[in-house]
Formats: C-alpha cells, sequence, structure tokens
C-alpha cells in the first residue's frame, strides 16, 4: 500500500441516520477553506463501484455472500482507483459507509459469520481502515420514518425487513463500544446541530487538518 499522508474519514449508520447529509455538509465546508478532499460514497465512487451499486440495491435476489464479495469488489475498485491515490497526495477524503457496514449489514443482518467477513474485508482493503469513523446514532424507527418523509423508495437492503434492520442496529451499538477509532455522535439532532457537532470532533482529533472557524 502506498503511504498514506492525507487524512480519511467515514461516516457510518442506519438506513435515515443521516449521515449522507453530513458528508456532503463536511465536503462543503472544507470547500468553503479551500481545503483539498474528495467525497465518495459505497458502494459506488468508480465506474464499477457504480454498476455494483446498481446490482446492489435494484436488483433482486442477491444471495448474502454474493452480496459481501460485490460490496468488497466495489470497495477494492474505489481504495485502488480513488482513496489511495487522493491520501498519497496529502487530501481529505470523506466516505459515506465504509468496512463498519459490512460488519453491520452482511455479518450481523445477513448471519454471516463476522471473522470470515473479517478476513475477506482485510484482503479487499489490504488493511486500510479510516482514520476515524463517525457514527451518526439513531433509533430504527426515526430512521425509517426519516426516509418516508423523504419521499425515498425503499431500495433492495431497505425492504429487508424489521428483523434485520433490528440486527444491523444491534450491530451498530456493539461495534460502537468495540471497533477502534469509532465515535458515536447523537444523530437525532437538528441537521444543524449534528454539523456543529462533527466540526468539533474534528478540530478536537485533527487540529492540524481541520480549521478553527
Amino acid at each position: 500500500m502506498p503511504v498514506r499522508r492525507g487524512v480519511f474519514i467515514a461516516f457510518e449508520g442506519l438506513e435515515g441516520s443521516g449521515k449522507t447529509t453530513q458528508a456532503k455538509l463536511l465536503s462543503a465546508w472544507l470547500e468553503t477553506h479551500g481545503i483539498d478532499h474528495i467525497l465518495t460514497r459505497e458502494p459506488g465512487g468508480t465506474t464499477v463501484g457504480e454498476a455494483i451499486r446498481e446490482i446492489l440495491l435494484h436488483r433482486d435476489p442477491v444471495p448474502p455472500r454474493a452480496e459481501l464479495l460485490l460490496m468488497l469488489a466495489a470497495r477494492a475498485t474505489l481504495l485502488d482507483q480513488v482513496v489511495q491515490p487522493a491520501l498519497a497526495g496529502g487530501r481529505v477524503v470523506i466516505a459515506d459507509r465504509y468496512e463498519l457496514s459490512t460488519l453491520a449489514y452482511q455479518g450481523y443482518g445477513r448471519g454471516i459469520p463476522l471473522d470470515d467477513v473479517r478476513a475477506i474485508n482485510a484482503f479487499a482493503t489490504g488493511g486500510l481502515a479510516p482514520d476515524l469513523t463517525i457514527l451518526l446514532d439513531v433509533p430504527v424507527v426515526e430512521g425509517e420514518a426519516r426516509r418516508q418523509r423523504d419521499g425515498r423508495q425503499a431500495d433492495r437492503i431497505e425492504s429487508a425487513g424489521a428483523d434485520f434492520h433490528a440486527r444491523v442496529a444491534e450491530a451498530y451499538r456493539a461495534l460502537g463500544d468495540c471497533e477502534p477509532g469509532v465515535q458515536r455522535l447523537d444523530g437525532t439532532g437538528s441537521t444543524e446541530s449534528v454539523h456543529e457537532e462533527v466540526k468539533r470532533l474534528l478540530r478536537r482529533r485533527f487540529p492540524e487538518t481541520f480549521p478553527v472557524s
């Protein structure tokens, strides 16, 4: 793996947690301050990744093991083509989902043994982990209510059922307590208040990178 010089930030959370919104707000804030960065998403972010995203979110059926392998194929492509070059160039990388999602959705949610998920993920990433993972904590019912308020159609994974999403929520609670580099933030506040919390966290953790204003 190339030597990393940039900062890698990942946003995680349940459907409707606000992670996509917060990733975009962070990107806009960095843009205002002239900080070189990229914003990407998983699965996606490359031609291959976006094609895989279409399969994963809108084609059915996709068996659990195939789902895991497709997710990680998209991740490996994103790292090779986008994330690693950006970090090597000293840029900030903002990711909307990364490996915590794989543990939560394909591990806990789909029931694939966590040791297997971790091993295959390590192969796909070469061991590259975010410098910080921001986990936005919201109840399942609130996340679903937000999706309905926004008028968004449920994709294949969002339609997986209440039991599945309960397992994913349990996973995020457990992983937020034990995985290194994960910081849980309350995601139930207003968009603006959560954004301010994100900025405070980043200034505190990486004062040499993130602006004070």
